[in-house]
């Protein structure tokens, strides 16, 4: 597959990280901001220029049970306009744990003085690498 980029749906944020299905790891990237009213498409544009990734990975919210969550139509409603905006295959993925295990890596790198203290940007980006990352795992041949 190559490059791939993940990405972590939010309506205020959308964390991205980068990964490659060679090296099989993911790396956080950066954390997209958007409007009020809408997603940042120009900045989503730049990123998949930039990084011209042969799929994506979105994770899609759920409840610890499986069933739809109240963003889980709107993480879908992205899916499809990513898939129409770049003519790219875009992947769910199972979104569950992954800001919270973001929330528990950053504290324990914060804990061994390996980082500073953490914005709410950094969480996001962190959560994409580890949807990402349990993606290709989950779909390496």
């Amino acid at each position: 597959m190559g490059q791939l980029l993940g990405l972590d749906f939010g309506l205020r944020r959308i964390g991205v990280a980068s990964g490659h299905t060679d090296s099989g790891l993911a790396t956080p990237l950066t954390t997209v901001h958007n409007s009020a009213d809408d997603i940042n498409w120009p900045a989503i544009d730049k990123l998949i220029s930039d990084w011209r990734p042969s799929a994506l990975v979105v994770g899609v919210p759920v409840h610890m049970d499986g069933s739809e969550t109240t963003t889980t139509p709107l993480a879908i409603a992205f899916i499809q306009s990513l898939e129409a905006r770049y003519q790219l295959p875009v992947h769910h993925a199972d979104e569950r744990y992954s800001s919270r295990e973001a929330v528990a890596l950053i504290k324990e790198n914060r804990q061994a003085g390996r980082r500073k203290r953490a914005q709410k940007g950094d969480v996001d980006q962190i959560a994409a690498a580890l949807i990402l990352q349990r993606w290709m795992e989950s779909n390496s041949q």
